[in-house]
């Protein structure tokens, strides 16, 4: 109806204009011509108005329909209003190049069907057409626990048993709200994907669904297994995810703690885009429990970062020297003899206190700074922000406590077993 209203009054408006410029031509080739102009137009409306005023009644008409259709239209999509008035309309489609080599042929709920967006995470395959928040049209595999490596699934209507549950769901222009079928049976479906590094799969994927959803599709799928993305073989830190998140703090700690054993709890709510997040994360770091309140910061060249973080990168991996078969087999009785506890002075480093803090509590340290000043007293734990706290009794009921920045520290001794 709206459309209607709208061409209506175009088409009467043009049908004016026409009509007022064959009058002007009727009158003399002069008056014609410069009628092609919008000034001389007005000019032949003024001196010739008996002529010309049916033409000019008949393109005012057009007017009224006009102006209630883009009412109509700005209420019930004040969006759409705006993308003709600003005339998006006339640029050229711009197309979103996917990053994925997905080359599927096929409809979905009888319309074309072109997927830009996959992945498999947490048992879910998903196919997405289009950038919005609700995708124009989508695909979704319930295919249950997420595979390790490669991925070959094969389903024809008459197996018995469950199977995974297949969705489609689509959104009309004029509507609001994408609809919506699931297909538990009954379809043919074929995977055959195999791992692709970091983090994809890719492969041969077949789908037919019963006749009466229309959707068929088949050809060569690739997709992401995780919500992290990756830029010269490095993990990209500028995408908004929660894996990017996860990597970012993982890495944090493990070069706070100086320790690769780092296994981080689920990371708590939060919203995405973000310039800026606070929140409190909890991790098992040596086998201990750790709970430290953190902010991430996010900047377009590093995109997100712990912010005040200073620690240095951990060595390369070492691999463990060969032992030779006799003095393996030797080594557990030598350990049952040996009756004698271990001196935990041996081989103690900055890098083994920040690694297990937890092992030498309360143990008695000498703390060395690159300024040559000196701290001396119990091992107290570490800060909220990394920092070594060193507690001394200063007798009777008096005590004193140092904290001391990792970077500052040049040497610790550690006084007692």
């Amino acid at each position: 109806m709206v459309a209607l209203l709208i061409l209506g009054g175009l088409l009467l408006i043009v049908v004016g204009l026409v009509w007022l410029l064959m009058l002007a031509f009727g009158t003399s080739l002069l008056w014609g011509f410069g009628s092609l102009l919008p000034p001389v137009t007005l000019a032949y409306v003024l001196y010739h108005w008996r002529n010309a005023r049916k033409a000019v009644v008949l393109g005012a008409m057009g007017f009224i329909p006009l102006v209630v259709g883009l009412t109509m239209l700005a209420a019930q999509d004040p969006e759409r209003l705006q993308a003709i008035l600003s005339l998006r309309w006339l640029g050229e489609e711009q197309k979103v190049a996917s990053e994925l080599d997905i080359r599927l042929k096929g409809e979905l709920n009888g319309q074309r069907f072109s997927p830009l967006q996959a992945e498999l995470v947490d048992g879910i395959l998903s196919l997405r057409e289009g950038q919005d928040f609700y995708a124009r049209r989508e695909l979704i595999i319930r295919i249950g626990n997420q595979p390790e490596g490669a991925l070959r699934l094969d389903v024809l209507p008459q197996d018995p048993g469950p199977q995974p549950e297949i969705e489609i769901s689509w959104l009309l222009p004029e509507q609001e709200l994408p609809e919506a079928r699931r297909i538990p049976r009954g379809y043919t479906l074929h995977l055959d994907l195999q791992p692709v590094a970091p983090n994809r799969l890719a492969g041969d994927f077949h789908l037919v669904l019963p006749p009466r959803f229309a959707t068929t599709l088949s050809g060569h799928l690739e997709l992401y297994t995780d919500h992290l993305r990756y830029r010269d073989d490095q993990v990209d830190t500028t995408y908004d995810s929660r894996d990017t998140l996860a990597y970012v703090i993982r890495d944090y700690l493990q070069r706070r703690f100086a320790t690769r054993d780092v296994v981080l709890a689920a990371l708590p709510t939060f919203s995405l885009p973000a310039r800026e997040l606070e929140f409190e994360v909890e991790a098992r770091v040596g086998g201990q429990v750790q709970r430290l309140p953190l902010q991430l910061v996010k900047s377009d060249l590093r995109g997100w970062s712990v912010q005040r973080d200073s620690f240095p990168p951990l060595p390369p991996p070492v691999a463990a020297p060969e032992v030779p078969r006799e003095a393996s087999q030797q080594a557990p009785s030598v350990a049952e003899q040996s009756t004698r506890p271990t001196d935990r002075r041996e081989g103690f480093s900055l890098q083994h206190l920040l690694g297990n803090p937890g092992q030498y509590q309360e143990l008695g340290m000498r703390v060395y700074t690159v300024h040559g000043t000196t701290a001396e007293g119990r091992f107290a734990g570490l800060d909220g922000e990394g920092r070594i706290q060193i507690r001394r009794n200063l007798g009777g009921a008096g005590a004193a406590s140092f904290s001391l920045p990792v970077d500052e520290i040049e040497r610790v001794e550690l006084l007692e077993p």
